[in-house]
């Protein structure tokens, strides 16, 4: 038995509770504005905010880190590497999940027809809940290894989706224009949903030129500006 080893996976693995637990408080202090239906966000809450956001990145470089140093150090078998090497993509995925919400927060702040929101406040609600609840059953699938929370959280993806479609539908639906603005309004629903997968290609191939970075040099780029 390598304790040296098993205390290293455990010290991941306690860092990515750490950072799971984080992330899911972060979406309860999104689920609590969006129900709010307020624009309004207080100092105090934005700043916890962002300091959370701060420690995501943390987090997600830390448990990097330590799954590399592990792997190197102690070889671990095949089990073990799958458990730390799915830690390490979901670690990914969590600190995107923070970016996403940020994003959602900076949108409610930009909100000039607080109107229109508030009539519209129940459908993102109930679409955020879901979402969240998709993030917590992905990770009970994770922790708790069972698979069904997984399958489950999978097959559901389609459903936010939809609410999504119903949502923009709505939004237009119940504002005062003609059918030609209307439909003017959908081409350029379309288009955007165009620019942003397009947006979508150049993240990832910022990510893959940051792992080539780190591949060649050991330098993590993630979360830094490039100097001039």
């Amino acid at each position: 038995m390598n304790t040296k080893k098993d205390n290293a996976i455990k010290d991941i693995l306690a860092d990515f509770e750490k950072f799971a637990n984080l992330i899911l408080q972060q979406l309860d202090i999104l689920e609590s504005i969006v129900n709010s239906g307020e624009i309004n966000i207080s100092e105090n809450i934005f700043q916890e905010i962002l300091k959370n956001e701060k420690e995501f990145d943390k987090f997600e470089v830390d448990i990097s880190e330590k799954i590399i140093n592990t792997i190197v150090l102690y070889n671990p078998m095949a089990s073990d590497l799958r458990k730390i090497m799915a830690c390490y993509r979901i670690s990914i995925y969590l600190e995107r999940i923070g970016d996403l919400i940020l994003n959602i927060i900076n949108f409610i702040i930009r909100i000039k027809k607080p109107d229109l929101y508030a009539q519209l406040n129940d459908l993102i609600s109930h679409m955020l809940i879901f979402s969240t609840n998709m993030v917590k059953r992905a990770l009970m699938s994770f922790t708790n290894s069972d698979k069904e929370y997984a399958i489950w959280t999978i097959k559901n993806d389609e459903v936010v989706d939809e609410l999504n479609r119903k949502l923009l539908k709505k939004v237009i639906k119940k504002s005062n224009i003609s059918k030609e603005t209307q439909q003017m309004l959908f081409s350029y629903i379309n288009i955007k949903e165009i620019i942003s997968n397009i947006e979508r290609m150049a993240d990832h191939a910022t990510n893959i030129a940051e792992a080539s970075i780190y591949a060649l040099e050991g330098d993590d780029m993630r979360h830094r500006k490039l100097k001039e």
